[in-house]
């Protein structure tokens, strides 16, 4: 079986019954992230990687099983992508120092598939938040766990400072118009 197929599997069978925050079935996000993906890049790995992304972080599968299964650089990539849960902190308390880790995994990252890796997640996620974003307004901030918006502004942005090597592919135009859509208006807003 190919090496993407067989991660497919894998993620939904590891995500099965999970939702995101918009509501929706889990799975559909690291489908997502993959069809980006594959927008910028053929690597079985890279997509395979996209497609099992959170599935460490969000599903409780263990990294030595991906590596196991998929191989070192797959396992390298979801690795990048995977925060410290910190159980001992609430979650709130804990999201800058996580997002803090994130992007420095990012920066320190020397396989440049972390990148596209990193920006067909993020760009599906900020979709979502977009979408979020025209049916609720600032409201929708109240089901995170980081409800200042400045802080998710910052984090977003880094995001796509960090990706700026990418800045001519579609996806990153894209994130930047979402950025811009769901950010700057916040802060028009706020003057």
């Amino acid at each position: 079986m190919d090496l993407f197929d067989k991660a497919v599997i894998y993620a939904v069978k590891a995500h099965a019954g999970a939702f995101r925050k918009d509501g929706s079935p889990y799975i559909l996000h690291p489908l997502e992230a993959a069809g980006i993906c594959g927008t910028l890049s053929r690597d079985r790995e890279i997509l395979s990687a996209a497609v099992l992304h959170d599935v460490v972080e969000d599903a409780g599968k263990d990294l030595s099983e991906i590596r196991r299964l998929f191989g070192e650089r797959v396992a390298a990539f979801v690795e990048t992508e995977t925060e410290e849960k910190y159980a001992d902190v609430p979650p709130e308390e804990s999201w800058l120092r996580r997002k803090e880790e994130s992007l420095e995994k990012l920066r320190k990252a020397q396989d440049p598939g972390t990148k596209i890796l990193w920006l067909s997640d993020k760009l599906s996620n900020i979709r979502s938040l977009y979408r979020q974003y025209t049916r609720e307004g600032t409201a929708m901030w109240q089901r995170y766990h980081e409800k200042n918006v400045d802080r998710q502004a910052w984090y977003y942005r880094t995001v796509m400072e960090l990706l700026q090597e990418l800045e001519e592919s579609a996806a990153w135009q894209e994130y930047r118009r979402l950025y811009r859509l769901i950010f700057e208006k916040e802060e028009e807003e706020t003057l």
